[in-house]
């Protein structure tokens, strides 16, 4: 879930605001926003409302939705704006995260601390007394999770971060489903395990294009540390356990025809591509043409389908 940003400047060379220190407000604006890393979010919201809907087995009510993604908003940006607090001097040595903020000087590093301990209190607060305690609890506890277990302890140390950290990502599946029913099941279980199996074959092709980057700040992301064969043999394993758990919704009685449907379709299409690419890193396949960023832009396609069935299933049972 990430976007490349990459520029002409050398890495490392961090820009600095105008002269004067002038910082221009709708500038200052725009950098606070994107702490909050908005496209990111806007993954974490496609898997939130649709089990919205199929918690409430139709439309749920909408001022909750409504609720909840702004609470999901606030939470997840409020920890993407820690992550970049405390990955800020990693960040003004990769090309990918240069022109973040706080490399840029837009945001001071004070402004930025304060401002994710901000978001995530009142994200809790309003989850808490507009949805309900639960959702609040788990939307803290995914923060936490982001911030201290993957930011501060896995990210750095084992190539194996971005497989736990990624747990994080699958909590909004649960604060969907216990924004409407104040409990969690077995469906929602379901999903999780969906998108915890999907994060790190989502993730791994962004981090095969990029490893360069990570090599130079020593972060052992998997394509680091262990050959394009070693990490496409990883997706392909990752990608029939993810495409088997997701259908396991209809045998259980959650969903019916569409999403299976769906699910397979989608699903047989993912690891078509996952085992083109392990074909393409067993054949020594280098560079442009090992084709990695053709699985990471589908894997979002495919989680966005997958979902928009989720939501679209109760109507058609």
């Amino acid at each position: 879930m990430c976007v490349t940003a990459v520029e002409s400047r050398p890495a490392g060379v961090a820009l600095t605001p105008s002269p004067g220190g002038h910082r221009p407000f709708g500038a200052r604006v725009k950098a606070f926003v994107a702490l909050t890393k908005p496209r990111i979010i806007e993954l974490l919201l496609i898997t939130t409302v649709p089990v919205m809907f199929l918690a409430a087995q139709g439309v749920p009510d909408l001022w909750l939705v409504l609720t909840t993604t702004i609470g999901g908003y606030l939470s997840a940006g409020g920890a993407n704006a820690l992550n970049m607090y405390i990955d800020r001097d990693i960040d003004a040595l990769m090309d990918r995260t240069s022109q973040r903020p706080l490399v840029t000087g837009m945001v001071s590093p004070r402004e930025c601390l304060a401002f994710g301990i901000g978001l995530g209190v009142f994200s809790t607060l309003w989850f808490g007394l507009l949805v309900n305690w639960l959702s609040a609890a788990l939307a803290l506890g995914a923060l936490l999770f982001y911030v201290v277990v993957y930011t501060m302890l896995l990210k750095r140390r084992t190539s194996q971060n971005i497989v736990w950290g990624g747990i994080a990502g699958c909590m909004p599946v649960l604060i969907g489903w216990s924004a409407v029913t104040n409990t969690v099941s077995w469906a929602a279980v379901i999903l999780f395990a969906v998108i915890f199996f999907w994060t790190p074959p989502h993730y791994w092709p962004l981090s095969m294009k990029v490893k360069d980057d990570y090599a130079r700040v020593g972060v052992p992301m998997l394509p680091v540390v262990a050959s394009n064969r070693v990490v496409a043999k990883q997706i392909v394993l990752y990608s029939w356990v993810m495409v088997a758990i997701s259908l396991l919704l209809t045998p259980l009685g959650y969903t019916g025809w569409f999403y299976t449907a769906v699910a397979l379709l989608s699903g047989g299409a993912w690891l078509w591509e996952a085992h083109g690419l392990q074909n393409r890193a067993k054949a020594g396949v280098t560079g442009a043409k090992l084709k990695e960023m053709r699985l990471f832009h589908w894997s979002i396609t495919y989680v966005s389908l997958l979902f928009l069935a989720v939501a679209v299933d109760p109507f058609l049972r």
